[in-house]
């Protein structure tokens, strides 16, 4: 039998116009502390986000995907919140507020293996 460990992940929203509370579900931040990772899977919504806000910036949410990623991955270019412990980051990431990019309440699971749990719940949750 497979030793499972504690995992926490969020769901990675876009959310065009926070007064109208509509969101598109486009990825998922996994952490589990006992193997030490921070996983994150996320995909451009293109198309699917401009029949929610026809005047969105793509770029503009590009660039904010590609900081998110960055600061998961602990990238140096990612500043100073790419430079913090993995908890830390998974925390700031995870934090509530009212921008375009925003994630679910943080849930627990258990897992073998945090990045097929990842991929696991990318599938299941946002294609």
């Amino acid at each position: 039998m497979q030793e499972t460990h504690l995992f926490e992940y969020a769901v990675i929203r876009v959310v065009p116009r926070v007064d109208r509370e509509e969101f598109l579900n486009i990825g998922v931040i996994l952490y589990c502390p006992s193997l030490k990772y921070l996983g994150i899977r996320c995909s451009h919504p293109g198309d699917r986000l401009l029949v929610l806000s026809p005047v969105q910036d793509l770029e503009e949410l590009e660039r904010h995907l590609h900081s998110f990623s960055a600061i998961a991955r602990g990238e140096g270019s990612a500043g100073p919140i790419g430079r913090l412990d993995i908890a830390s980051r998974f925390r700031w990431l995870t934090a509530t507020r009212s921008t375009i990019l925003q994630t679910s309440k943080v849930h627990p699971g258990l897992c073998a293996d945090p990045a097929a749990t990842l991929e696991e719940l990318y599938i299941k949750l946002v294609l």
